[in-house]
């Protein structure tokens, strides 16, 4: 199961990446998260059911200091390299 999420709210300069990172890894979910220009948070994630739905539920919350406001999600297809990593804002 992959899916694209795109995260809005105060999710920028509050260490969402690395948290969503370590979150992931945690969880043995593959895939990638990155800064958009737009101010939102990226990520493409891909495991089996249980831990995507975890992962997803846990991006709600997020770091202590993110303030989550909505989260849009879409099929994705599966990412290209194994592990979950941290890329450049696009």
């Amino acid at each position: 199961m992959a899916r694209l999420l795109v995260i809005a709210g105060r999710v920028q300069g509050v260490g969402y990446r690395d948290w969503m990172v370590l979150e992931a890894v945690r969880l043995g979910v593959a895939g990638w998260v990155r800064n958009r220009a737009d101010g939102t948070v990226e990520a493409l994630v891909e495991g089996d059911a249980e831990a995507v739905e975890a992962l997803r539920c846990a991006c709600r919350r997020g770091p202590r200091l993110a303030r989550v406001d909505a989260i849009e999600e879409f099929p994705a297809d599966a990412p290209d390299a194994p592990g979950f990593r941290r890329l450049p804002t696009c």
